[in-house]
């Protein structure tokens, strides 16, 4: 039930005023305006209905004094036996919400009243919209970068970014839907992980953003990755009733952050460019992990650091059958990350092109090559080319693929396909 404070120095039209509201809302009365403001902070009422003209305080001092106390408007409605139109005037450019004059009729005091707590509503919900992502609740990316930025420049903390490892893969196996449905299951674990003060928001698609305040150990933040990984890991489960074909987790940038931060020169999108690129670390050392701002990055050879970004993707499918269909930008990252591979491991890999006739369908087609092919392989199509990359596959190997794939076809289509094989080198000709 909202509250209402009644404000007047005229008991009896205190009491008056109170009996009409006091069917329809929760009613508090003061008979001063230092009364009024010590009520108001203990109660916090939704209205402040006050008298205009009143000793010591008047309700335009009132006004100002609440509105400072509380830091934003504060809706206030003034009634006053003063018919003048500046009284009026001087109400509402101090910020009053509405004005009604006495004597009133009960009736009107309270649909001017409904109406007054009938648009506060209306304004807190597009407050609301404007501030919240519309899917998972928590801040939208504007709003984020709002209230973070804020809590950055005056508290100490650890901001973190938050990004789902092959969220992708849960919409293209089991739907658009599912994946809103994990989406909004993450954001509970977000919630219910962390603390009700810390910020946190949703700032793109499966990446999130979180300020904990006063988290100062590095311990606390592998903990609390740990935990998100476990429990979306049996959140993802239990979503698609699978629990292989996807290896479902998070990885989590962190840094360090300090009021003085700011006095050194850094703001609010420096320490993000930080957490960032604690996060780009933890993608590039096998994701599903937390990596601290500032923390020395493993040595490591860059072919073997390709050679494990390649055997993350591809083990994204664990449990499915068949190569591994992607679309042509997917597909286009695995060509390239063989190439290096190639060149500094020798390692055999061959490129494979089907033109098909105008009048195939490709995508039957596409299917037909995935059942017949390793699950290491990779397929896409480009137009009315399938492209198909065979790992670890030299010219002779290539050749028992290529003859497997057309005693597969139907006999007028195997004899229309036009198929090339280029051995993949340090500088490909084929993107």
């Amino acid at each position: 039930m909202n509250k209402i404070l009644i404000v007047d120095d005229d008991e009896m039209m205190l009491m008056v005023t109170r009996h009409i509201l006091a069917a329809q809302y929760e009613v508090l009365t003061a008979t001063t305006g230092a009364q009024a403001i010590e009520i108001f902070r203990r109660e916090q009422p939704t209205l402040v209905l006050s008298d205009l003209l009143m000793p010591e305080m008047d309700g335009y001092e009132l006004q100002r004094r609440l509105q400072d106390e509380r830091g934003e408007p504060v809706p206030i409605m003034f009634m006053t036996a003063d018919d003048s139109e500046e009284a009026e005037s001087k109400g509402f450019e101090v910020g009053a919400t509405d004005y009604i004059r006495k004597p009133f009729k009960p009736d009107v005091l309270l649909r001017r009243v409904g109406n007054v707590l009938d648009n506060l509503v209306k304004i807190h919900e597009l407050e609301i919209q404007a501030t919240t992502d519309p899917l998972t609740h928590l801040l939208n990316k504007s709003a984020a970068r709002r209230e973070i930025g804020a809590a950055v420049a005056t508290s100490a903390g650890a901001l973190l970014i938050i990004d789902l490892d092959n969220f992708k893969l849960v919409n293209d196996l089991y739907g658009h839907a599912t994946g809103d449905r994990l989406l909004i299951r993450f954001a509970t674990l977000l919630r219910t992980t962390l603390d009700a003060e810390d910020l946190v928001g949703r700032i793109g698609g499966d990446e999130f953003i979180a300020y904990l305040r006063g988290v100062t150990d590095g311990t606390f933040l592998r903990h609390i990755t740990h935990s998100l990984n476990e429990n979306l890991k049996h959140a993802a489960e239990e979503l698609t009733c699978d629990s292989a074909r996807i290896s479902l987790g998070v990885s989590v940038g962190a840094v360090f952050v300090s009021p003085s931060s700011f006095h050194d020169g850094d703001d609010f999108d420096a320490i993000f460019t930080k957490a960032d690129a604690a996060l780009y670390a933890v993608k590039s050392h096998g994701k599903h992990a937390l990596e601290l701002y500032g923390t020395p990055a493993p040595v490591v050879d860059s072919s073997a650091t390709d050679m494990n970004q390649l055997t993350t993707m591809l083990s994204e499918r664990v449990g499915e059958r068949g190569a591994y269909t992607v679309d042509f930008e997917t597909f286009r990252a695995v060509y390239r990350l063989l190439a290096r591979i190639a060149t500094d491991t020798d390692t055999p890999t061959t490129l494979m092109q089907l033109t098909l006739p105008p009048d195939a369908e490709p995508t039957n087609f596409l299917s037909i090559i995935s059942r017949v092919l390793r699950r290491s392989d990779c397929v896409t199509l480009n137009g009315v080319q399938v492209l198909i990359l065979l790992p670890l596959t030299d010219a002779t190997e290539a050749d028992v693929v290529r003859n497997r794939i057309v005693a597969q076809l139907p006999a007028p289509l195997a004899t229309t396909i036009s198929i090339a094989r280029t051995e993949i080198t340090a500088e490909p000709h084929h993107q």
